[in-house]
């Protein structure tokens, strides 16, 4: 599905982990500052959604509200167009799939937002239980696959001259304080936490790298954000902050690239931005609940 209305001219997001949540907004925002996106996730069709618990002892498979159709057709009411794509982090050629048809269907990526992850049984557990192939599959989608995608994506952007590469990290993968109140209620494990710490460095590095190549890479610490899938897995909300919220700052970023020149390399907290700036009408709400 793709808009009609979209000028031959607009820039090329693509975002992964588009159908719900952090990636739904991001896609919806950029769209309406006049982005054309290439959207990835794993739910084709709304219906389809299905997510695991993130602990091993939390039951079966639980059914979630997000497909790429409905982001796909949300992207094309706001008069761009919409090139979704399936995808899966466990699989590397899904990977390479996403990638090339992104680039053969539409010829560059301006801008790359890494938001997918996996999430499934084992992700929250206790180190002590913590099965090791559930820690392997974390780093495997987590990290070596959003690495293999950047890969991908990044020649075309060094062709180009210019490209703004926005990954979703966490502040999870950074804080040494123990989190004692968030592991009591099974929030927080060493796979998500390890996975994320991991991914963390990309950004830097990458920084590093090519600052005189036109490559911009920042790491976008979301905070706590209450989405679809949390609700669905009926964990704690700590009075979260909407998807939008990070969404907004994402599509800020993007519209004029100089605005993400004082994060290149570093780290930049999605919540504060967007509160501070006023991108998200009635948010924070005036009375902090």
């Amino acid at each position: 599905m793709s808009g009609q209305s979209s000028p031959a001219s607009s820039p090329i997001a693509l975002v992964t982990g588009a159908s719900r949540g952090i990636g739904r907004a991001s896609a919806l925002a950029l769209a309406d500052v006049g982005f054309d996106v290439a959207i990835t996730a794993r739910t084709v069709r709304e219906g389809e959604g299905k997510v695991g618990p993130p602990t091993s002892d939390g039951g079966g498979d639980v059914t979630v509200p997000g497909s790429l159709e409905t982001t796909a057709a949300e992207i094309a009411d706001r008069g761009q167009r919409a090139l979704p794509i399936t995808m899966d982090l466990l699989s590397a050629e899904s990977v390479r799939a996403a990638a090339a048809t992104a680039l053969d269907e539409w010829g560059q990526v301006d801008v790359l937002v890494n938001n997918a992850i996996w999430s499934g049984p084992g992700l929250l557990d206790p180190v002590g239980v913590l099965n090791l192939e559930a820690l392997d599959t974390a780093f495997t989608a987590n990290v070596l696959r959003q690495v293999l995608l950047t890969q991908l994506i990044l020649p075309s952007m060094l062709e180009q001259g210019s490209g703004l590469i926005l990954n979703l990290t966490s502040s999870a993968g950074q804080v040494d304080d123990p989190p004692y109140q968030v592991v009591e209620l099974k929030m927080l494990g060493f796979a998500h936490c390890a996975s994320k710490g991991a991914f963390h460095r990309m950004a830097p590095l990458l920084q590093a790298e090519h600052e005189s190549d036109g490559i911009t890479a920042v790491n976008i610490d979301p905070g706590f954000t209450w989405t679809e899938t949390m609700a669905a897995l009926d964990l704690h909300n700590f009075g979260g902050a909407p998807p939008e919220a990070t969404g907004a700052v994402v599509a800020w970023l993007a519209e004029e690239p100089e605005r993400a020149a004082q994060w290149r390399g570093r780290n930049l907290n999605s919540l504060e931005l967007c509160a501070e700036l006023g991108l998200v009408e009635g948010w924070p709400p005036e009375n902090g609940t």
